[in-house]
């Protein structure tokens, strides 16, 4: 068995509690949003706590991130320093922590996980201070890892990691099988400081997913890759007990599912918001939702789902073209996306439609046609918003190994993926494009959410009228509002 990657101290002997116990150190980078680190929570959970000590250090609630983790470590064996990844602005506070840990303890594996290390499992090892990056489902990956480092025993058999051995190979293992939700440890999120999330959201809402994967093929997004199209869901009935076990132990008033396609199983869902309002519907909640998914839901089914809560959902669009969305393959059709969002007005229910524009080669009649059905689903309800954002080659996608075929560049380092804008344009779209884009977005902000005082009801008046006629020229209200408050830059 040739050497690799292992702590230095002894084996720790099974059933070793109280301070024997090593520490698990766990932090989740800076980022620009406030969901709370469920990827983290979901691998420390699988965890033996009565082996291991488990501690999440979140770097948005700290104002010293390095300062917090060094402080847990100090008079404690720590076994590991893992850290959750997402591509973009998150991998620049990685680096960072994972530089000035490294620098302090060298000795210290640093483990790398999510998005990014799974899509870039090799690639992230260029960077010294990563010894070790998991890919895909974590749970089972990490529990297997810290085992082996807790016991000194050689990685080469533990599956779904990659990791760099002390002569400076990396190394990547076989992929670990997939785990249903039934085979995975429920979550406890008493790792977490749930009040303190509380306050940083504005809000008592509990962030929970109840599903892995996600059976589609869209080419612009990175699943079917990491998840190779598998899916697994929890059973409605239990998921329902469990919420209402989470609602009694951390009184939330509103629930945000992260699940990518929560309406997979639309039987579990349906059976889910029966036993929520039996229950008295103790809180609303929001979810992702197909448009497929909404076009075969009954109007009933509908209502059920409203009297149990369901406030909001989450129905990407991605364009108004239906030849864009074969292209991308969405398999989605455009009249089921108009049922779905009536269906969802005559219930109540809000619905965010996300779209998409900006791919290569797109037409601006293509674009053109995206807006137009913005605008139309934006005028149906108040409670209706429609983003538009501007297409970015995300690695790993069905497109983006097109256009990399085809020479496109993506970042070579990770410090050029920390400047990766999700949200900003690629350098294929030409300016008219973007500039009708961004015109469209302003004046559909000021024609349906606009600011409070009876002066400013003609100006959305005129928004309004700018989006239904696509006359955007001499924009000055535009103008005037940039230059009375700037556009924060997107991270």
């Amino acid at each position: 068995m040739s050497r690799t990657l292992t702590t230095a101290a002894a084996p720790i002997a099974p059933g070793s509690g109280g301070d024997a116990r090593p520490l698990v150190l766990l932090y989740n980078p800076r980022a620009p949003f406030h969901t709370m680190p469920l990827g983290l929570l979901a691998v420390a959970s699988a965890l033996d706590r009565t082996r291991y000590e488990v501690a999440i250090v979140d770097g948005r609630l700290e104002p010293d991130p390095v300062g917090a983790l060094l402080r847990h470590m100090e008079g404690r064996r720590t076994l590991l320093l893992g850290l959750g990844v997402l591509t973009g602005a998150p991998i620049g506070d990685a680096l960072a922590l994972s530089r000035a840990v490294k620098a302090a303890h060298p000795g210290l594996p640093v483990v790398w996980g999510g998005w990014h290390p799974s899509l870039f499992p090799t690639e992230c090892l260029a960077e010294a201070a990563v010894d070790v990056t998991v890919q895909g489902q974590g749970e089972a990956t990490f529990a297997d890892l810290v085992e082996r480092l807790a016991g000194g025993i050689s990685l080469e058999e533990c599956l779904g990691i990659s990791y760099r051995r002390p002569d400076g190979t990396v190394v990547q293992n076989a992929p670990r099988p997939w785990l249903t939700q039934e085979q995975l440890p429920p979550v406890d999120y008493g790792l977490l400081d749930v009040e303190r999330y509380f306050s940083f959201k504005g809000r008592r809402q509990l962030d929970y997913v109840s599903s892995q994967g996600c059976f589609w093929r869209c080419g612009f997004c990175a699943d079917p890759r990491v998840y190779g199209r598998q899916w697994s869901g929890q059973g409605g009935v239990s998921l329902a007990e469990r919420l209402l076990e989470l609602h009694d132990r951390y009184p939330f008033e509103d629930l945000n599912f992260q699940d990518e396609t929560f309406f997979t199983r639309p039987k579990d869902i349906l059976a889910m918001a029966e036993r929520l309002v039996a229950a008295g519907r103790p809180f609303s909640w929001a979810a992702t939702m197909r448009a497929d998914q909404g076009d075969r839901l009954t109007a009933a089914e509908f209502a059920l789902l409203a009297a149990s809560g369901l406030r909001r959902v989450l129905v990407g669009v991605e364009s108004g073209s239906q030849a864009m969305l074969d292209w991308m393959q969405k398999d989605i059709q455009l009249p089921q996306v108009l049922v779905t969002a009536e269906k969802c007005r005559q219930a109540g229910v809000g619905v965010e439609f996300p779209f998409i524009v900006g791919f290569p080669q797109e037409s601006l009649s293509s674009v053109t046609a995206s807006l137009n059905l913005a605008r139309r689903l934006r005028a149906m309800s108040p409670r209706f918003t429609t983003p538009i954002f501007f297409f970015r080659p995300y690695p790993g996608s069905a497109i983006t190994l097109e256009m990399e075929r085809q020479g496109y560049q993506l970042p070579r380092s990770l410090e050029e993926w920390a400047g990766f804008d999700i949200y900003g344009g690629g350098s294929w779209v030409d300016a008219a494009t973007v500039r009708l884009v961004e015109r469209f977005r302003f004046y559909q902000r000021i024609g349906w959410d606009p600011p409070p005082g009876a002066w400013k009801r003609p100006l959305a008046a005129l928004a309004r009228w700018r989006c239904r006629t696509g006359r955007f020229g001499w924009a000055l209200e535009m103008r005037a509002a940039q230059r009375l408050k700037p556009r924060a830059a997107l991270s």
